[in-house]
């Protein structure tokens, strides 16, 4: 499989590339297409959360455990909630990504299970997509989709390095087939991450339905 430099380096010039067509042709800001860029390039990295290598879970970790909580804010202050609440929802959203959440992760995930799946990319796009609050319904979509293309390029990374290129005739390594795929061979994490999507889906549904379904294209 593609190794965890590779994916960043990909996903990053994926999202340089991303970030350049938001603004010419779609016509988004600059500042959003920076901060798009910026998502492509961390979803390229996020099928390694369940790698068992320790580096990039720890990185990938404390990397949301920032920048989930930030990407609330805008929501929580539509809520109408006060500075002190917001601070304590941004600390208090750390410590539990950072040590709780990655803990139960690595409890019930194995490297290229379920979380390495066209499924899993779809509810990484959907959760950026539901987290993020703005007006403009683009800009979440934007993201949304940035991310996913991350999420993309790595499992399709992972799909090119499981064959074994040497020699006259190229050869299928064990891991073939296991990143690209819609099921697992783990019947409760195959059923659970289909539940968790279709929970996703009613949300930006609903989502989609209160604002009149309008993305002012």
């Amino acid at each position: 499989m593609a190794g965890f430099r590779t994916h960043i380096t990909v996903s990053s010039a994926l999202g340089i590339v991303y970030g350049g067509a938001a603004v010419q042709p779609l016509g988004f800001t600059t500042e959003a297409a920076i901060l798009a860029a910026g998502i492509t390039a961390v979803g390229g990295m996020l099928p390694d959360l369940d790698s068992a290598s320790g580096r990039p879970v720890r990185e990938m970790f404390g990397l949301a455990a920032v920048v989930v909580p930030l990407m609330l804010v805008r929501r929580m202050m539509h809520a109408g909630m006060s500075e002190e609440g917001i601070l304590s929802v941004l600390l208090f959203g750390y410590v539990f990504i950072r040590y709780f959440a990655s803990t139960v992760f690595k409890r019930f995930t194995v490297h290229r299970g379920m979380y390495h799946s066209i499924p899993a990319m779809l509810i990484a796009g959907l959760c950026v997509y539901l987290a993020y609050h703005s007006p403009d319904r683009n800009i979440r979509l934007l993201l949304g989709c940035g991310v996913m293309l991350g999420f993309l390029s790595h499992l399709v990374l992972d799909e090119i390095y499981s064959v074994d290129w040497q020699g006259l005739k190229p050869k299928l390594k064990s891991s073939a087939g296991s990143a690209v795929k819609f099921v697992s061979p783990s019947l409760p994490a195959t059923v659970f991450c289909y539940l968790l999507l279709g929970g996703l889906l009613y949300l930006a549904y609903r989502d989609l339905k209160d604002s009149g379904g309008d993305f002012g294209f």
